[in-house]
């Protein structure tokens, strides 16, 4: 147990820089394509920081459409190293461990990392809450509909969820994601200790994305801060027929929408970009 970080939420937008230490990221940013892993890590994340990022997010498994899955052993293999660094290092930022198992997240929390990004909400892993209650540590809850069947994938755009059916996308979400805070809370986790993310691009279509961005709002009414992840997702490039390395101004677009549309978290891969782009945000609506 340990005093988690804890965000002053309203005040701002805060900021978490994607740490992908895969080899098959869809953004082309993963980690492991060279050696050096920690030490490759280790810088990008000091960049993040001297850029403004609040919160890191450290992921050793791939979850764009299509990839594959890996071991909790090879998983553990590629963040523990990275996290057991970024621990020693005086950022003063939140350290976040993204994953859906619950052994890879209790061994990060057991070096340090104050924070779980759990794709699947806890429904992947039913040790998950139990493991993030013992530790006291901060969850994010992300809504995920995601199927192998339901992943189209193209060359130069990259893969994208088609025919995904919601009887209503934004109350089935809110329906969906309020199970999870009940998994959450019953184990003992504190209500604020969690955080939810609508969970744009896993199990959506473009269009569905899209309106989810829009209405994004509707959720501020759960009582819950809430995380958006746009950045270079598919919803972007399927819109502007543009690959993933050419996404940043979509990637702001949303991310500036999302501000002004109630995200407490921006997970982004562009920090420097974003942070700017928040910041001139949140100067004008305060103006």
């Amino acid at each position: 147990m340990f005093a988690v970080p804890l965000p002053r939420w309203g005040e701002r937008t805060y900021t978490m820089g994607i740490l992908n230490v895969t080899p098959d990221s869809f953004s082309g940013d993963g980690l492991l394509t060279e050696g050096q892993v920690v030490e490759r890590a280790l810088e990008q994340a000091r960049r993040f920081v001297q850029a403004g990022a609040d919160i890191l997010d450290i992921g050793g498994e791939s979850t764009r459409p299509g990839s594959r899955p890996v071991s909790a052993e090879e998983e553990m293999a590629r963040v523990l190293p990275v996290i057991e660094a970024l621990v020693k290092q005086d950022w003063g930022v939140i350290l976040s461990v993204d994953t859906y198992k619950a052994v890879v997240a209790e061994a990060a929390l057991r070096l340090g990392a104050h924070w779980v990004n759990d794709v699947w909400a806890m429904r992947a892993d039913e040790r998950m809450a139990e493991v993030v209650a013992r530790y006291g540590a901060v969850v994010i809850l992300m809504h995920n509909r995601s199927q192998p069947e339901n992943a189209e994938l193209r060359e130069r755009l990259g893969g994208r969820y088609v025919n995904i059916a919601y009887t209503n996308l934004i109350e089935d979400i809110k329906a969906e994601l309020l199970a999870s805070v009940d998994l959450a809370l019953a184990a003992g986790v504190p209500r604020e200790h969690i955080i939810l993310d609508p969970g744009i691009g896993f199990g959506k279509t473009v269009e569905q994305n899209l309106h989810l961005i829009r209405h994004l709002d509707a959720f501020k009414t759960l009582g819950f801060p809430l995380l958006l992840g746009p950045s270079r997702k598919s919803f972007i490039g399927y819109t502007l027929n543009l690959p993933p390395d050419q996404r940043l101004e979509g990637t702001l677009a949303a991310a500036v929408l999302g501000v002004e549309r109630g995200a407490d978290i921006l997970r982004v891969h562009d920090v420097e970009a974003v942070v700017r782009a928040v910041r001139m945000t949140e100067a004008i609506l305060r103006a």
